[in-house]
């Protein structure tokens, strides 16, 4: 590979609106609106029909991943069903109905019970998306299968509600397809879009609210025509991504010292930190964008760790302004609780120099220990893989809680694979393999034991695949990849593994 310093600044350099994977789900409902505008519509609908998988499926590529291929190809296909007109998008639809009664034959209850295995929504949307295609004639005795208790779980969350009307400033309003042709009530529709004419920044969400609720809307449209602007015709699962992208790229420079400490790279960073810096609301935090009006724990608890690390003074009261009962959480009304965003949250406190013994560290710890597993990993409900969340939580425990710490990092080198790397679908990927040379590393530097022999395995192996196409890995209402935060991670961890030389 060339420079790693060059590469970084490389990265810093094509930060703009947030560079994300294509996603069949959201691409599926702008699919949808060929009444409105053919041209928009059409492109969506090709990028359908050229990214169908070989098994008949929707969804990631290389990661069979039940909520994904499930919720991808319901929306795939009742979008080609709508939508298209010639005699092969008939027989992909065939082929799409094939493949998604051998997903769901081979499902467990278990699975689709299990809140961090969910996309984002899943229990929300999915029975709107079942109605949908049952009225089409597409889904029979697939039904019950597919539904399961979600019904029961969209039922429980609405009731949370408690008859307030979803606008911007509710999460919901980020899975707003979810209402279907008979729940638009549901909304305060004057205060559901964003400055930008999206709804939650969500090309879905958006497109249903265009199909919907208001046909005429040319704010939302000239959303949906920007974020597929990227000559394919599809869409990512948010538009834009722009304080999440700078907040974690920041983040990955921030733990790798000779990152950190390059005058180049500092430079090159000064417009991104202003950038969050302008966007950080006192009291409240930030979002995933800067067009976001909800803030949410992860973002905001990175984004104060960022900020501190640049030499940025901010109050410790917006941070704690997440705390809840038994943790620090995302969003209000939130059911199912983040690993990752609490293990975020004790990075911050520590840049705001909590020490051990402050009672919302303590509650965090403690949260931290009932929710590991026996083998002494994590798992979140924003990444597929255990190793990404788990390397999280060593980080920012590492000088919290020693003994918290070694049974994950016990944990992670028994999981390493023969050749070096990691994965969790089947083969080690370069992503994860960084996650955990980052983790051993920076445990490593705090006194703990790594060994020689499978640390220096693990970065060579990291050396001689980086540049491998990376699997979507995280979750959203599908999976997607965050493809410079992705890279920001490698390179961070391959600066780790030299330094380790040096």
């Amino acid at each position: 590979m060339s420079d790693i310093i060059t590469e970084t600044c490389n990265v810093l350099s094509e930060i703009k609106l947030g560079k994300i994977s294509i996603t069949a789900y959201d691409t599926a409902w702008i699919a949808r609106l060929g009444e409105i505008d053919w041209e928009l519509s059409s492109k969506a609908l090709n990028w359908l029909s050229e990214n169908q998988l070989p098994d008949g499926s929707w969804g990631a590529d290389n990661v069979y991943y039940y909520h994904d291929r499930v919720i991808s190809t319901l929306a795939a296909m009742i979008s080609l069903t709508q939508r298209g007109r010639r005699k092969h998008d008939s027989k992909q639809v065939e082929s799409g109905l094939l493949a998604l009664e051998r997903i769901i034959a081979g499902v467990t209850g278990g699975l689709t019970a299990d809140p961090n295995g969910a996309t984002v929504g899943f229990e929300m949307i999915v029975p709107t998306l079942v109605a949908e295609a049952e009225k089409m004639g597409l889904i029979t005795q697939q039904k019950d299968r597919l539904l399961g208790r979600l019904s029961k779980m969209r039922a429980q969350k609405l009731s949370l509600m408690q008859g307030k009307l979803i606008d911007r400033n509710i999460s919901m309003a980020y899975s707003a397809e979810m209402a279907g042709d008979d729940n638009i009530s549901l909304f305060d529709v004057k205060n559901l879009q964003e400055v930008n004419g999206s709804v939650a920044n969500s090309p879905s969400a958006t497109a249903y609210f265009i199909s919907h609720i208001d046909q005429n809307n040319q704010l939302a449209l000239n959303y949906l025509k920007k974020s597929t602007n990227n000559g394919q015709g599809g869409a990512s699962f948010a538009f834009p991504y722009d304080i999440y992208e700078r907040a974690w790229i920041l983040w990955n420079i921030s733990i790798a010292p000779s990152l950190m400490d390059d005058p180049s790279i500092k430079e090159a960073c000064k417009p991104h930190v202003e950038f969050l810096k302008s966007a950080w609301k006192p009291g409240k935090g930030v979002g995933f964008a800067s067009t976001h009006s909800l803030c949410d724990g992860d973002d905001t608890s990175v984004t104060f760790e960022v900020l501190k690390k640049f030499g940025h003074e901010l109050s410790s009261e917006t941070i704690l302004g997440f705390e809840a009962d038994d943790h620090f959480r995302c969003y209000p009304l939130e059911v199912n609780p983040s690993i990752g965003a609490n293990a975020h949250m004790l990075g911050a406190f520590k840049e705001a120099g909590f020490g051990k013994d402050h009672p919302a560290v303590q509650k965090i710890l403690r949260y931290l220990k009932k929710s590991q597993l026996s083998n002494g990993y994590w798992i979140d409900k924003w990444h597929i893989s255990p190793y990404y969340v788990t390397s999280h939580v060593i980080i920012s425990c590492r000088e919290y809680d020693r003994e918290l710490c070694q049974s994950a990092i016990h944990w992670m080198l028994e999981g390493q694979n023969k050749d070096g790397g990691w994965g969790s679908i089947g083969f080690s990927t370069v992503e994860e393999t960084a996650y955990c040379v980052q983790a051993l590393k920076l445990w490593q530097l705090n006194g703990g034991h790594v060994p020689a022999r499978k640390f220096n395995e693990a970065g060579t192996w990291l050396l001689q695949n980086y540049d491998k196409p990376h699997p979507m890995l995280w979750i959203s209402k599908s999976l997607n990849s965050p493809e410079l935060v992705v890279k920001m991670v490698i390179l961070s961890a391959i600066s780790l593994f030299k330094d380790h030389y040096k």
